[in-house]
């Protein structure tokens, strides 16, 4: 897979790359490539000040991203793409089957988000696809598209040991996981549920499906 990141920001993904252990991994055994653009090679020159953002049409408070920087560096990259995702509040809530989707994909380009938002024709004619990863702001969208890259590249066979355990992680097969414990048996008088050292996988399967759906409804209801 090849994922490919236009950003303002490419010191973060430097670092961010190095000592991520998964993604790091999937980089040495070759599974994925990743590439950072930096926006600011390819903003609007005048005279000795480029320009990658500019004030709104209509009045308010902030700045916007400029077409013209992120259309040139698109442009140049001659690709053709799977997807070109944005990260964006105001968009689609991410979930796990996104991700399953997303991992299958050979050519994805992510535009991480900047200052008060990006110009609009960004969103309507470049973009293909929109996720939010909930309804909050955060300070810029390299930290969104992070967590998004980190969901797709788990996924990937041959990044995690065992690709089978991530086939009972929570929000696959639109359920959650069950409680998981493991030794000691007996921590400072904090116990393992009998049930899971019977070997009665019936009833062990049984109490798991219990506790999940005990899981469900407390979360309808907004408790822990």
């Amino acid at each position: 897979m090849i994922i490919d990141i236009i950003t303002l920001l490419p010191k973060f993904w430097k670092y961010s790359i190095k000592y991520h252990p998964i993604i790091n991994k999937a980089i040495i055994k070759k599974l994925i490539k990743i590439n950072i653009f930096n926006l600011k090679k390819y903003g609007i020159k005048k005279g000795k000040k480029i320009y990658i953002d500019d004030y709104q049409y209509g009045g308010g408070y902030g700045m916007i991203l400029k077409i013209e920087p992120i259309y040139n560096c698109i442009s140049s990259l001659k690709k053709k793409y799977d997807y070109i995702i944005f990260l964006t509040p105001d968009s689609k809530i991410y979930n796990q089957n996104d991700a399953i989707k997303l991992s299958k994909k050979k050519k994805i380009l992510f535009i991480c988000g900047h200052y008060k938002g990006i110009d609009q024709r960004v969103r309507d004619y470049i973009i293909t696809k929109e996720y939010s990863i909930g309804k909050y702001i955060l300070s810029n969208g390299d930290l969104s598209t992070l967590i998004v890259i980190d969901t797709i590249i788990r996924l990937i066979p041959g990044v995690i040991g065992n690709i089978k355990s991530t086939y009972t992680d929570t929000f696959n097969n639109n359920s959650y996981e069950h409680p998981l414990y493991t030794r000691p048996y007996n921590f400072k008088n904090m116990i393992v549920p009998k049930i899971l050292l019977s070997g009665n996988h019936t009833k062990i399967n049984k109490w798991r499906k219990k506790k999940i759906k005990k899981k469900i409804k407390l979360l309808n209801k907004g408790t822990k």
